[in-house]
Order: structure tokens, then C-alpha cells, then sequence
């Protein structure tokens, strides 16, 4: 298993529960969440999962749920995103040197995938980052993001432990950022502000401004 399928069914409580999300939804996409942006980007960002009422129902990551208006603000303000706003599939928003993708790319439960579901996808994750340019950069948005990246690169946590705004030299020369996930509970909390992702992303202007 590495390349994305939408009809994969890999793992049984995610399949379960999304059968069950597609009963009470009809309308909604309720099937794995594609990565979304450029095919050879200078930034792959890696989320945790699709939302329920977010990427689960419009088949985008961050698209259409509160965790992604401080990302794709940030991503149009540094010249990632052709709009400031993404709401839809067809609203015409296109990434510039960037890609979306998550660590589990269906609904979980609750929000809170198993330890064995990230195992279960991280091959796709694994495949997305032996695609990477060389140049390119990786922002694991939260702890568990940033573990299945170790995981795809078979590498042990000791070595990069998480940490907001916190840069990693990965063996084969990319950096690997790390923020706290934009998530509605870490903004309405502060324990992420718009100045502190601002400066992740100030970080990684650093890295990546004068790639192609």
C-alpha cells in the first residue's frame, strides 16, 4: 500500500464509522481525504485527520472547518494559496509550492485516531515523502503528525523530539518545522496564536524562499 485510494478500507473501525457518518450525511464526501496541492512542492504540511464537518465533508484537507482558516490565511499571506479562504472544492482556491496531506487520511472517531491507524496509512505518508524534492521542507501540524513522519522515515523520536517552532535536520538534508495544530481549541485557548504561526512559517520563508 502507497498510493492514495479513495476506495481503501484498510482499517475496520475507520471504514465502520464512516459508513455510518455517509447514513447520516448523504451529501457528504465521507471517504479518505486526498492529499491537495502541488505534485513537487517546496512544503509538504502534514495534519492530523480530515474533520468531520471539514475535509470528511468536502473531500479537502482543512477545507470548509475552523481548523483551516488560520491555515489557509497564513498559507495566502506567504504566498502558498491563491485565496485566503478555502470553503469548497469548486471555489477556485489553488496551492503554490505547497501540499496538504494528514498523518490518517479518514475521520476517526472523536477526532482521535488509533495508534494502529496511523501504522495502518502512514505508508501513504512514507510514499508522499520519498516524492519530495530534495529542497522540500515537511510542517507536522501537532505531536501526532509529527511522529508519523519519524514513523514514514524510520526514525525514533528521541532524536527530534516536538516542539512548537521547533526545526529538525532530518539525515537526508530536509528540515522537518513543527507547530501546534490549528486546531479551534488551541486558538481559542492561545495556546497557538496567529503570531506564533506566523513565526513557524517565518522559519520556514527562511529554508525555502529562494527554491524553485
Amino acid at each position: 500500500m502507497s498510493a492514495f485510494s479513495l476506495e481503501c478500507r484498510a482499517c475496520p473501525r475507520l471504514s465502520k464509522h464512516l459508513a455510518g457518518v455517509r447514513e447520516e450525511y448523504a451529501d457528504y464526501h465521507a471517504k479518505p481525504v486526498a492529499p491537495f496541492g502541488a505534485d513537487k512542492p517546496a512544503l509538504l504540511i502534514v495534519g492530523l485527520a480530515p474533520g468531520m464537518h471539514g475535509a470528511n465533508r468536502t473531500g479537502r484537507p482543512f477545507t470548509g472547518d475552523y481548523a483551516g482558516i488560520l491555515l489557509y490565511d497564513t498559507l495566502h499571506r506567504y504566498g502558498y494559496a491563491s485565496r485566503p479562504v478555502s470553503v469548497a472544492l469548486e471555489d477556485g482556491l489553488r496551492l503554490k509550492r505547497c501540499r496538504i496531506t494528514n498523518a490518517v487520511k479518514c475521520l476517526p472517531p472523536g477526532n482521535k485516531p488509533e495508534t494502529s491507524e496511523v501504522r495502518q496509512c502512514n505508508a501513504y505518508l512514507k510514499a508522499e515523502l520519498e516524492a519530495l524534492p530534495r529542497s522540500a521542507a515537511i510542517l507536522a501540524l501537532g505531536a501526532i503528525a509529527h511522529q508519523a513522519v519519524l514513523m514514514a522515515l524510520g526514525l525514533k523520536r528521541a532524536g527530534y523530539p516536538f516542539g512548537h517552532a521547533a526545526r529538525h535536520v532530518l539525515p537526508d538534508g530536509k528540515l522537518l518545522f513543527d507547530s501546534y495544530h490549528c486546531s479551534r481549541y488551541n486558538t481559542n485557548t492561545r495556546r497557538l496564536t496567529e503570531e506564533m504561526f506566523r513565526e513557524v512559517f517565518e522559519r520556514i520563508g527562511e529554508h525555502v524562499a529562494d527554491k524553485p
